[in-house]
């Protein structure tokens, strides 16, 4: 037999059982594919009139974390929040305070994926904005090695918003 076909059969073989219920290379779930820290790239939100904004900047810092065990954590913050003129947090200015309540978002608890709809639930322990809720949906509508986008369809303020992360490193 000569180098040619013995190659071509091994590689049909290869194909065959690689196609095979029974020797398919096993998928990673989305809960294994999400696990790991994730960077913040851009939060867009869509208005109900259409218009679009990057609610945290051109130029946000964010983590979101998803542990193995089925806990994450969320902090999303503008990068040019103010100093605090007075250096102590507890005698803020109102407008210092609002500037840093408008630009930051924290929640923490535990997460459910559901695979077939390819959801986040989040049930926060803990949050900066008490009326987001206990639960919350997000939609995956990307997930790979490096990128993670998913959509908010009911944000409070109206419209939609979408979070897109790249993997930490």
């Amino acid at each position: 037999m000569n180098w040619r076909r013995m190659f071509g059969l091994s590689a049909a073989a290869a194909v065959g059982m690689a196609l095979s219920p029974q020797g398919a290379v096993a998928q990673k779930s989305l809960k294994e594919q999400i696990i790991g820290s994730w960077y913040l790239v851009t939060q867009i939100q869509e208005r109900p009139d259409g218009r679009k904004e990057e609610f945290y900047g051109p130029n946000p810092k964010g983590i979101n974390i998803f542990s193995a065990d089925g806990r994450f954590a969320v902090i999303f913050t503008r990068s040019d929040l103010p100093k605090l003129t007075g250096g102590d947090r507890r005698t803020a200015t109102p407008e210092e305070s609002r500037a840093i309540l408008m630009g930051t978002i924290a929640y923490f608890g535990s997460y459910e994926i559901n695979e077939t709809d390819r959801t986040i639930l989040y049930k926060s322990e803990g949050t900066t904005f008490p009326n987001q809720g206990p639960t919350a949906t997000r939609l995956i509508t990307v997930l790979n090695a490096d990128e993670l986008r998913y959509r908010n369809p009911k944000v409070t303020s109206g419209g939609q918003l979408e979070v897109i992360l790249r993997r930490a490193k």
